[in-house]
């Protein structure tokens, strides 16, 4: 015998094995449709499996004299026995199956199918960001799509990210992992173990996850490859690219033309930001990143730090133009507080005009702030850190050429940030009211199965 069907046979035959507690349920399941067909030609009076058939009907005949008169309540009673053996045969069947690959959902298999089904159909939506901000943004729209993609900054160059990238070379994992663990479907878990942080010995100030991505980019050769499999073990709702994978560094002139290098730096200079950019500025964007640009419903830029998050990523060559060139409407959403350094007295306008200053005018077409009321003693502890609320200024925004939307974003916790599932929410009507009339009514389809995921989750 050939070796290889051999091999067919032996892996088909292991479904035999004992203890699998398959072989049951699917004999089970067999039995039941037997008595469903035993049950329908009995209704039927007719003769439809043989021998069998004719005993069974025999044997009521002796019992009742006749079988006509109750041919057909009791060809309903078999059926319905055969309806019940064959639904509870299959269900315990693929619940043997599924409880050995997914021993703690198997009660949530369902809805994970049905989640999985229809967030496929959900838009397009690529991010443009880093830090805090973006992953937090992550979460809330991966309720509402799984065609998600994060481009995320690379220039990080402080705590575990930056000596991992000065000792390894490899680009800074810090931001790229809080991506994944936001857009993974077990984030709690991803959370408690990416998260995990070394506090002694050589390991010291080293996040696990930050290790684990810098451990799979030595292993495949590739820092993309490393997020690739992270993202195939975890089932990741969406796709995370770095900006670029050449090692590049960010550098700042202030107004008082002081040149300040490394986002370290620049984050914690006290002259104001006159221009960032890159070193080497011929870095170039991962293909995919720009492919999914082209293909996409919305683009959205931010939230996170305007010159160490956002813009670092538009300034790799080829990806501003591409964003520029794409039919996608391109939202800014802008921080709720100034940070200290980099946007002290900032307004809304200016954190736009920061942007247009460095990719050009026409290259956002709406910008999304924040409204909202925030509690006095947070007010009073961002104010010890020299930060206090942006300010919208609708009318300069829109002097600028750009549409102004506001809602109330805010979020309270130990600090201020955007609440998750109130900015997706508002950017996926902001999404309905940007695009052309035609492709709306493409995209009506596939809202209103998100809404109604929602709502039943």
């Amino acid at each position: 015998m050939n070796p290889k069907r051999y091999e067919v046979i032996l892996r088909y035959l292991k479904w035999l094995y004992p203890d699998l507690k398959v072989k049951r349920w699917f004999l089970l399941a067999v039995l039941g449709i037997f008595l469903f067909a035993t049950g329908f030609s009995v209704m039927n009076d007719g003769v439809a499996i043989g021998y069998v058939e004719l005993q069974f009907r025999e044997v009521i005949y002796r019992l009742t004299g006749s079988t006509r008169h109750i041919t057909v309540p009791t060809g309903a009673i078999i059926s319905a026995l055969g309806i019940f053996a064959i639904i509870l045969g299959f269900k315990r069947m693929l619940y043997s199956i599924i409880s050995s690959v997914l021993p703690e959902n198997e009660v949530k298999i369902v809805d994970r199918i049905y989640s999985r089904h229809h967030l496929r159909r959900g838009p397009k939506i690529v991010v443009v960001g880093g830090g805090t901000g973006l992953s937090a943004l992550l979460r809330g729209l991966k309720q509402y799509t799984c065609n998600l993609t994060a481009i995320v900054t690379v220039t990080d160059d402080g705590g575990s990210s930056g000596k991992l990238r000065d000792e390894l070379g490899i680009q800074p994992p810090g931001d790229v992992r809080n991506c994944l663990v936001a857009l993974a479907e077990t984030d709690q878990i991803m959370d408690t173990l990416f998260s995990y942080r070394f506090e002694s010995g050589a390991l010291k100030g080293h996040s696990l996850g930050n290790l684990l991505l810098a451990g799979l980019t030595d292993t495949f050769g590739d820092f993309q490859k490393g997020i690739e499999q992270v993202s195939k073990v975890f089932a990741l709702r969406g796709k995370v690219f770095p900006t670029t994978l050449d090692q590049v560094v960010l550098m700042a002139d202030l107004e008082d033309g002081t040149r300040v290098i490394g986002e370290t730096s620049v984050r914690a200079t006290k002259g104001k930001i006159d221009k960032v950019y890159l070193e080497p500025s011929d870095c170039t964007p991962l293909p995919d990143a720009i492919q999914a640009i082209e293909e996409a419903d919305l683009v959205v830029l931010g939230p996170g730090s305007l010159y160490t998050s956002v813009l670092p990523n538009l300034l790799v060559l080829g990806l501003r133009e591409k964003i520029r060139e794409a039919s996608a409407p391109v939202v800014y959403v802008c921080n709720v507080m100034t940070e200290k350094g980099e946007t002290d007295g900032y307004k809304v306008s200016d954190h736009l005009q920061a942007i247009l200053d460095h990719c050009g005018e026409g290259f956002v077409d709406a910008v999304l702030a924040s409204r909202g009321e925030i509690t006095e003693p947070l007010l009073k502890r961002y104010s010890q850190e020299e930060a206090v609320p942006v300010v919208s200024d609708p009318k300069v925004v829109q002097h600028l050429g750009v549409k102004y939307f506001e809602a109330n974003l805010v979020q309270e916790g130990n600090v201020v940030r955007h609440d998750s599932d109130r900015l997706a929410k508002e950017l996926i009507r902001l999404l309905f009211r940007l695009k052309p009339i035609g492709e709306r009514i493409a995209l009506v389809d596939a809202y209103l199965l998100t809404r109604k995921l929602r709502k039943n989750p």
